[in-house]
């Protein structure tokens, strides 16, 4: 019996071990998704950040890989259409089975796949500046939340040194971002004793072209005899009529400086920015920073791109310090298990291209540092005003009161993001 007890022992070892071999072989591969859109009106930001992940990628396998196997980025394109980015999201995560996702550049493209990530315990590394007012134990954000970014380009705009701006424009595309932006910096200017009548808020659909009658209001807007500034929250493709249309207008930027959350580099590339001169951008990261950490990104980028010319821009900064701060916290981890590595990513440190350490915190933000640069001939930016380090992100605005009182922290005792008191103690 006590044979026949340790063959039935040997046989059953010997099928796990089998087993173990095949899974073993089954994940010699290690699968990530890209989910951004390579057509549709967000194609002319997205495509970058796609190739940006695809460069990384191919810098790791060069280097050995991850966890001694080779990483495969699995591409694929939602069009700029918000359903498609959750079923495709859901085609990452469950028929490809993708340890991690790189995309979406829209927050309602992030809200579309954000309840897919929660129900299937997926993980996203969303590179792009946004509303805030979200924290989900399954995305990390590496963009800027509104006191990374908003918040500080009002601030310099109401300051001296910014030209003591006293009315203000808000402009944006019709969607989640610059709608729950807009609300927080209208909160905010008005804490600050901006009456209403010096607050104007348009916005325009996805693609808008025809910018004639909106350029004429934000002129007349501006004709009240107070210093006017146009805060944008324009995504896309319509950037480009836009300011073609601030030129045809002969509006410059010291008589109403523009300064944009969505437009980098990237963007001016299509535009002729000879009549630009002057206005404003916001992030955290812009290609004309000086450091050594910023030439090798350019140099990898346009050697990996194969082409000189081609630029880099903050999301592709937030893309490159997420995937980096992944992979150290999968090599921490030991494992690609998505609850591993979420534990692993907190305190991860990297050296951007900025030359400024970023840090992730337990509420899935960065610390960052902020950056506001004005439009040269060249399309390049030049920096006119940073901060001394890095800021730690807001997830919830102190600017709206219900917001004011939410906790984001994904440490334990706390295991919920969105509530003022825990809901699980330890």
């Amino acid at each position: 019996m006590a044979n026949l007890s340790g063959k039935l022992v040997a046989l059953a070892l010997g099928a796990a071990l089998a087993g173990f071999g095949g899974t073993a072989s089954a994940q010699d591969t290690i699968k990530i998704g890209v989910l951004h859109s390579l057509s549709g009106t967000m194609a002319i930001s997205e495509t970058t950040l796609k190739d940006t992940v695809l460069m990384m990628v191919d810098d790791l396998n060069k280097k050995g890989g991850l966890l001694g196997k080779k990483v495969e980025a699995v591409v694929v394109d939602p069009a700029s259409n918000w359903p498609l980015f959750a079923e495709k999201a859901r085609e990452l995560i469950s028929k490809e089975k993708v340890s991690v996702v790189f995309g979406c550049w829209t927050s309602v493209s992030r809200k579309s796949v954000l309840p897919v990530f929660e129900e299937l315990n997926g993980l996203l590394f969303y590179p792009v500046q946004y509303e805030g007012e979200e924290s989900s134990r399954n995305i990390f954000y590496t963009g800027a939340a509104p006191n990374q970014q908003a918040i500080p380009a009002v601030e310099y705009l109401m300051s001296d040194e910014g030209g003591s701006v006293k009315r203000w424009v808000l402009a944006g595309t019709d969607y989640v971002y610059p709608r729950t932006t807009n609300k927080i910096l209208e909160a905010f200017l008005k804490s600050k004793g901006v009456a209403s009548e010096d607050i104007m808020i348009n916005y325009t659909p996805f693609g808008h072209a025809d910018w004639q009658t909106i350029v004429a209001d934000i002129k007349k807007f501006a004709s009240a005899g107070k210093k006017t500034a146009v805060v944008s929250t324009i995504n896309g493709d319509a950037n480009v009529p836009f300011y073609k249309e601030l030129a045809n207008a002969g509006i410059k930027a010291s008589d109403i400086p523009v300064v944009a959350f969505s437009v980098g580099e990237e963007e001016l590339a299509g535009i002729d920015t000879k009549n630009l001169v002057g206005h404003l951008a916001a992030w955290n990261y812009f290609q004309s920073v000086k450091s050594p950490e910023n030439d090798a990104f350019i140099k990898q980028w346009q050697t990996f791109i194969k082409n000189p010319k081609r630029v880099t821009n903050d999301p592709m900064e937030a893309t490159y310090t997420g995937f980096k701060m992944w992979t150290q916290a999968v090599q921490q981890a030991g494992t690609t298990d998505v609850n591993a590595v979420r534990q692993a990513m907190y305190g991860q440190k990297v050296k951007t291209p900025s030359g400024l350490v970023e840090v992730m915190n337990t509420n899935h933000h960065l610390s960052k540092p902020v950056l506001i640069g004005e439009i040269q001939p060249d399309g390049q930016f030049s920096i006119v005003w940073q901060t001394k380090g890095a800021i730690k992100a807001d997830a919830w605005s102190p600017f709206i009161p219900e917001s004011a009182k939410l906790v984001a922290d994904w440490t334990f005792p706390w295991v919920c993001g969105n509530c003022s008191e825990p809901k699980f103690k330890m």
